[in-house]
């Protein structure tokens, strides 16, 4: 049974085609990529039909990431075949939570740096009171210069390890 990932931001250019492209070559050195499928959209229309930002492409190729992409908006109907909704923001969050038909769909948002480990070392679960974590937001670099996309890169890096892990755990459960 495969798993599904939607990571969620602005206008799917910058963050999550980043957050995207990462995760799916964590899963793939997992060895997961039969059993996980990864996307990503923007919680707008205005970048529909585009290619990612080409400083989004130039740091993930700089990495050795993979960058094909092609921006789309979120639809509130695609909740029903996710498992779980990566918002990049806590904006992001509160706008897929009040997008979500039901109670049980508002559950599978989640703000993707709450995977992470905090610099205090006390590790933050996804079950964290999100709403209230601003310092759990992945900046948007756009308006910024290269530095910007970089540290967002640095950020979805270091979430990523740990939203492996709760994917891998939750796969474990759908298996045993």
């Amino acid at each position: 049974m495969t798993y599904r990932v939607c990571f969620v931001c602005t206008g799917n250019i910058c963050r999550s085609p980043m957050a995207e492209s990462v995760f799916r070559a964590r899963v793939a050195e997992a060895g997961l990529e039969d059993l996980v499928e990864i996307d990503s959209a923007g919680t707008g229309d205005w970048h529909e039909g585009e290619a990612a930002d080409p400083r989004t492409v130039s740091v993930l190729d700089a990495r050795g990431y993979r960058s094909e992409h092609v921006a789309r908006q979120f639809q509130p109907a695609w909740f029903a075949r996710l498992d779980l909704v990566i918002a990049l923001d806590t904006g992001h969050l509160k706008a897929l939570r009040r997008l979500a038909p039901t109670e049980a769909d508002a559950r599978k948002v989640r703000l993707l740096r709450s995977y992470a480990r905090p610099s205090s070392g006390r590790r933050t679960t996804a079950d964290a009171p999100e709403d209230a974590c601003d310092d759990l937001d992945v900046p948007d670099p756009y308006y910024g210069g290269p530095d910007g996309f970089l540290e967002c890169l640095e950020m979805v890096e270091e979430a990523s390890t740990g939203l492996l892990a709760a994917v891998r755990e939750q796969l474990e459960g759908r298996i045993a």
